[in-house]
């Protein structure tokens, strides 16, 4: 089916698909590579659905309420970034919605759950009541009406939907829905042959598969029950291996048939927007298969599948030492321990890198995973990797215990014989934290010592606190979520021993090396384990605009994608860390607030306007720089053809002023509704007349006919405009200005971006840094640097702002071409002795713009730059000094840095001599009137 603008409406084909797989339910599906930006993409699905319904609240496409879904606690925390709300959300991180629209966006509500959340849960009254008491209670009710004792689905969609009110019934309160990880979530079918598929699956892939169903059906069923309460206008499924797998009652691998994109982890890797895996790709072993390559293959049956009992009358040291262990005595494969030595080495050359160039920077040390298939492998490799404490060979102290280092210098817990004070190596069972309930005895007691440092970790990070009221679970969990991450309790983790998979969603970025000691029964799995280790460090661009190369070495993961090239990660250069430019919170005082605006108006005066024109500053030069005024063609074959403006160099100067005074009617001396005031037109035909007798001129012997081809029509048009309406004689309402209608003022507050290009810390500004343009390897633009200083030094002023990442521009109109102006400086000055201070009211203030440009910067633009200085001085400043709310504003154009303190010295004089206005601004903007309401 054709969509209304002629092409074929994806969601027409999802139909068929979504009635088989998904009981009609309306998913869209997005296969995007680990690390490659699905939290990004949310978000702007979020910014783009919410913005369009506030300026449309009766287009039924559009919704601003949200409920995202996620398969764990981790992801749930993580994706708090994707409220509007919060203080680190990804809008205005990542720079994804310009301010003007933020009013817009804060009206998004967005809930964020796990899917457990869709279990039903037991009703109060029977907390704590027997099993058999239940069944007395129960019985004689009809079985087929569910359990008395739980919630009905409809009261557990109110309880998941209370952040987003519960709302049920018209169409205007459905709600868009993201599933995160979404490759858990589907309706599994009915096996045609279940006893043959379960002969196919070992003991552990069948248990696996069954608790995949299981949460699954659970998931897809709280969907379902939400689309029947609410109504669900569209289901974003995001994952990097939206297939089935095995159980599903689909072969395995099948790709959801609703996913409409595919970015895969190799576009990821050859876009550059994920870290390069390297896994071993030739060794000279015996064995034709790559040892560190398919690890398990080696050591698969070596390792214990169950912890092995102590012997009949041997002593236990978990009796008297929680921390004392009977594993010291084992022996790794000598493949694995291969494997651990020489990923070690490869980490050294990394952290020795750290070390030298980012350790002083604040930055986190470089992180290796390591991938076990159970928790006794687990806590054998974390023993032999961190170090252990062990009972010390005497009998006559049996509750003497020793510390023994671990085997890899740079991971050991134990450092010179003591435990270290910060702990380097972590065992993590992410399966366990996830799912929200008590770990494992048997894993507390692994866990013991490192939860107790972590313990006096968080009373020293957080004076005042009672650790112990954490639970133990919520403690590694924040640990865990926090690897790599500054000034967390996670922050100086080097190595991340996980029972099974790390928990999806684990964005770590520091990751350098991944080692998985596991079975791999798919490459779905292996992508999943590479996955972990590939998100990149930094995503600020080099001097040539791309990314900077960042490695991942991984072994034991059978990988089945072409092996990349390329030196070790030290060979590879490291950037510093780009600096965050900031709004400062302490130096609110030197904010700069200033108008948005979408264009001008004229209010129609009831006298005759007039015109005294300045042969200087009305000098309008047409010039044939880019007209040809005679042409000639010709074709493979035949002969030429000539053409000429032989119309337009006969042209009177009668004709001429009624060109220009017909397109200033049609396009200035409007009203808001557009309508035009051809009464107007007699006056304007004699002002375009006197300019063209006093100030315009002809280049190259232009005919005054030049003035009747269409580009440069409007240029001089927008250049008689702005001198009739700055004209001190006509009423100084004559210009008002029309402000955005998405958000009318803005300021320096909204300034958060990160960058690597050279930053200046400031004093006098609100915005923490300067940062000069041009490329990061240049040094910057260096008259902006020059004029940053003096703005610094000058006691005239009292605040200045580099306009970058503020959306302050000024439109223009250049060839007839509407465009959009970014001057460089905002410059607030300080006030004199009588005057009002700042005090946050704009009507108070006196600010200049400054441009600073030269003549190459004008040599070639066809007179775009002359244009815009002219539009923001003659109209913009103009159309501002007459609203009156936001006090006094002036233009400065640096042509010369010679004459730099100078100019900028009597552009303040000028300015100090212009009155304030006698209003106070209130900040409330009516956009579609162009005024504000003013005391």
């Amino acid at each position: 089916m054709a969509g209304r603008h002629g092409y074929r409406d994806h969601q027409s084909r999802l139909d068929g698909p979504n009635q088989l797989h998904n009981l009609g339910l309306p998913r869209v599906g997005l296969k995007m590579a680990t690390g490659s930006g699905k939290t990004v993409v949310m978000a702007m699905l979020i910014a783009w659905q919410t913005i369009n319904k506030v300026h449309s609240p009766r287009n039924a496409h559009f919704a601003k309420r949200f409920l995202v879904v996620t398969p764990g606690i981790t992801i749930k925390d993580r994706l708090r970034v994707l409220q509007p709300s919060n203080p680190a959300n990804y809008y205005r991180e990542r720079d994804l919605v310009p301010a003007d629209l933020w009013a817009a966006l804060l009206q998004a509500e967005v809930s964020i759950t796990n899917y457990h959340s869709f279990l039903l849960k037991d009703d109060k009254v029977i907390k704590g009541v027997a099993s058999n008491t239940k069944k007395l209670l129960s019985y004689g009710r009809d079985p087929m009406g569910g359990d008395p004792f739980k919630e009905s689905p409809e009261q557990m969609v109110a309880r998941v939907l209370a952040d987003l009110g519960g709302r049920s019934g018209s169409r205007a309160n459905e709600i868009v829905v993201f599933n995160d990880e979404a490759h858990h979530c589907y309706r599994d079918k009915p096996l045609d042959d279940p006893d043959a598929v379960a002969a196919a699956l070992t003991a552990e892939a069948k248990k696996e598969a069954k608790e995949r169903s299981e949460s699954a059906r659970v998931w897809f069923k709280g969907i379902q029950a939400v689309h029947k309460q609410v109504g669900i206008k569209a289901i974003y499924d995001l994952s990097a291996t939206p297939f089935y797998l095995s159980g599903s009652g689909y072969l395995e691998g099948y790709i959801f048939p609703w996913v409409v994109s595919d970015f895969s982890l190799m576009d990821a890797i050859e876009s550059g927007i994920v870290k390069i895996p390297r896994v071993p790709i030739d060794d000279d072993a015996a064995d034709n298969r790559v040892t560190y390559l398919r690890l398990w293959d080696h050591v698969g049956d070596k390792l214990p599948k169950k912890r092995v009992a102590a012997a009949k009358g041997a002593p236990n040291p978990h009796a008297t030492n929680p921390n004392a262990s009977t594993t010291n005595e084992w022996v790794p494969p000598v493949a694995l321990e291969g494997a651990l030595h020489s990923l070690h080495r490869s980490y050294e050359r990394a952290f020795a890198k750290w070390q030298t160039e980012l350790e002083a920077l604040g930055e986190p040390p470089p992180v290796m995973i390591v991938v076990c298939p159970n928790t006794v492998v687990s806590k054998l490799v974390f023993d032999w990797v961190a170090g252990i404490e062990v009972p010390a060979p005497t009998l006559d102290e049996p509750d003497r215990s020793l510390l023994k280092p671990g085997n890899l210098d740079l991971l050991s817990n134990v450092v010179d014989g003591s435990w270290a004070n910060r702990q380097r190596t972590i065992l993590i069972d992410s399966a366990q934290l996830e799912s929200g309930d008590a770990m494992s005895a048997d894993f507390k007691l692994a866990a013991a010592h490192e939860i107790d440092a972590f313990k006096r970790a968080f009373r020293l990070s957080n004076p005042g606190s009672d650790p112990d009221s954490l639970k133990d679970e919520d403690l590694l969990r924040e640990v865990m979520n926090t690897v790599g991450k500054k000034g967390k309790l996670g922050e100086h983790i080097r190595c991340v021993v996980s029972v099974s998979m790390l928990t999806e969603g684990w964005d770590a970025n520091t990751v350098t090396h991944v080692l998985g000691i596991r079975r791999f029964g798919s490459q779905l799995l292996c992508e999943q384990v590479v996955g972990r280790g590939l998100r990149r460090r930094s995503y600020v661009v080099n001097d040539d605009g791309r990314f900077e190369p960042e490695y991942a070495e991984v072994y034991g993961v059978p990988f089945a994608f072409i092996p990349t090239s390329g030196g070790q990660p030290n060979d590879v250069p490291t950037k510093p860390p780009p600096t965050t430019i900031y709004a400062v919170p302490e130096r609110a005082d030197l904010r700069i607030v200033f108008p948005r605006l979408a264009g001008y108006r004229v209010e129609i005066p009831d006298e005759v306007f007039f015109a005294d024109f300045d042969a200087t500053d009305a000098a309008f030069e047409v010039n044939a720089e880019s007209l040809a005024t005679w042409t000639q063609t010709g074709g493979i074959v035949g002969g030429t053809e000539e053409q000429s403006l032989d119309h337009h160099r006969n042209a009177r100067p009668q004709q001429v002023a009624y060109a220009l005074a017909r397109t200033l009617v049609r396009t200035k001396f409007t009203v808001l509704d557009g309508a035009e005031r051809p009464w107007l037109f007699p006056q304007l035909v004699r002002l375009t007349r006197q300019w063209l007798d006093q100030c315009v001129t002809f280049a190259d012997d232009l005919p005054m006919g030049t003035l009747l081809l269409s580009e440069v029509n409007h240029s001089a048009a927008e250049r008689l405009y702005g001198i009739i309406a700055a004209q001190d004689g006509n009423r100084p309402e004559v210009l008002q200005p029309i402000f955005s209608p998405t958000s009318a003022v803005g300021s320096t507050d909204d300034v958060f971006f990160a960058t690597r290009q050279y930053p200046t810390p400031t004093i006098k500004s609100h915005v923490s840094h300067f940062i000069a343009d041009g490329a990061a390897g240049t040094g910057g633009n260096t008259w902006e640097q020059k004029a940053a200083s003096l703005l610094e030094r000058l006691p005239d002023v009292a605040a200045f702002v580099k306009n970058d990442r503020m959306d302050f521009t000024i439109p223009y109109v250049h060839a007839g071409r509407t465009h959009e102006y970014k001057p460089d400086f905002l410059v607030r000055l300080t006030p004199r002795p009588g005057e009002p201070t700042f005090a946050h009211n704009p009507a108070a203030c006196r600010t200049l713009i400054i441009e600073m440009s030269g003549y190459e910067k004008r040599k070639h633009d066809g007179g775009q730059t002359d244009t815009k200085a002219f539009t923001a001085e003659r109209t913009w400043c103009s159309a501002i000094n007459n609203h009156g709310g936001f006090g006094v504003w002036h233009f400065l154009e640096v042509t010369d840095i010679n004459h730099l303190v100078d100019a900028v010295t009597n552009a303040i004089d000028r300015l100090h001599a212009q009155p304030l206005p006698a209003v106070a601004f209130t900040g409330l903007v009516d956009s579609t009137t162009g005024s504000s309401e003013v005391a």
